[in-house]
């Protein structure tokens, strides 16, 4: 009796919780690209069914979100949209609220196939990847983590950095007046998920691998004599000595091989696959979230699918994947972000990425 081979089952959770100003403002303006909505599970998954045979993948949908959490709230709904009571929902855990939820259905209604996610918020990972950690053990199972931003620096030694940088940069894009990055929790949230697996034990630190990170403290950082930046710095290091992988992205571009040769340290029977598509922001794509990191190009973000590719075609087996922090107010139309991240599920998932379809396909 022969095994059923596991299917790749999409969901989809288009929760947007983003206290940042620019994203108040294209919300109040209430516009998306002509053809599109909110949601970038059905832009990605209008893509994914034209091009994968249906009997590959399963459809979910996506789970319900409030109105005013959603990345463009109706009308109705534009009185709670607020900088105010986006920071208490993030403040209060909401995200990882969303993220349990998330869990529940992916161990209720997903596995034992493999569950794909195409959301919004990059904190709903830790959802699905804690469901896949009950299942397999966090010993089993490594989490890679493609990613502009770390997510693995508490927010309060984040606040430092930022408030170090309103001191001394005299064009910081951080205003000293906002009330908002003050007194801030230590909750789990898009910036800081990563952090919270680890200190509860969820992914072990040689199984965490993060790639591309821009926010890496380079040697002239290292060297500032204030305390907030000394802290910064002693976060990434604490990682690094800890065992967790990480190529930053200017790694990516000199020394593209040490990609490679991270992917060939993954010793665990199974692998999670995260991409923030903000990895392309400024460069291959412009619908993403967080846009204040240029990213790498087109052809480098297919790189890297080569070489998780190669990674899969050495016996570990993909356990789960997602595609986030898409910002459905800038994607679309002429915009790659979709297309990009339809392909790289198609090369990862489906092991067709050597070759991904032209643009504008």
């Amino acid at each position: 009796m022969t095994t059923a081979r596991p299917r790749i089952v999409f969901l989809g959770c288009p929760l947007d919780s983003d206290e940042q100003h620019e994203a108040f403002l294209e919300k109040k303006q209430g516009r998306l690209p002509p053809g599109f909505g909110d949601d970038p599970y059905e832009a990605v998954m209008s893509l994914i069914s034209r091009e994968i045979p249906e009997p590959l993948w399963e459809s979910m949908g996506s789970l319900p979100v409030p109105d005013w959490l959603r990345p463009m709230p109706s009308l109705a709904s534009t009185a709670q949209v607020t900088p105010e009571a986006m920071v208490r929902f993030i403040d209060g855990d909401g995200c990882r609220r969303f993220a349990e939820s998330l869990q529940e259905v992916v161990a209720a209604e997903i596995l034992p196939n493999i569950p794909c996610l195409i959301g919004v918020d990059h904190s709903l990972t830790g959802g699905v990847y804690n469901a896949l950690v009950e299942r397999f053990g966090a010993d089993r199972l490594s989490l890679v983590v493609i990613d502009s931003h770390t997510d693995a620096i508490p927010t309060g030694v984040l606040a430092g950095a930022v408030g170090y940088d309103m001191d001394t940069n005299p064009h910081s894009r951080y205003d000293p007046a906002d009330p908002l990055l003050y007194n801030r929790t230590d909750a789990y949230h898009a910036s800081s998920f990563v952090h919270h697996l680890l200190a509860e034990k969820r992914v072990a630190p040689r199984n965490l691998y993060l790639v591309g990170v821009g926010d890496h403290p380079d040697k002239k950082t290292a060297r500032i004599k204030d305390d907030r930046m000394a802290r910064y710095v002693a976060a990434f290091s604490r990682l690094q000595r800890s065992g967790v992988g990480v190529v930053t992205k200017k790694d990516l571009t000199l020394q593209p091989s040490k990609f490679y040769r991270l992917m060939q340290r993954i010793d665990t029977p199974y692998v999670y696959i995260s991409i923030d598509m903000d990895i392309g922001a400024g460069n291959a794509l412009e619908g993403v979230r967080f846009r204040n990191r240029r990213g790498i190009s087109e052809k480098q973000i297919y790189r890297l699918g080569d070489a998780l590719c190669q990674c899969l075609e050495n016996g570990i087996a993909l356990a789960g994947m997602d595609v986030c922090e898409f910002n459905p107010r800038r994607a679309g139309g002429s915009d790659q972000t979709y297309r990009i991240a339809a392909n790289l599920i198609a090369q990862i998932a489906f092991g067709r990425g050597r070759k991904p379809p032209a643009r504008g396909a």
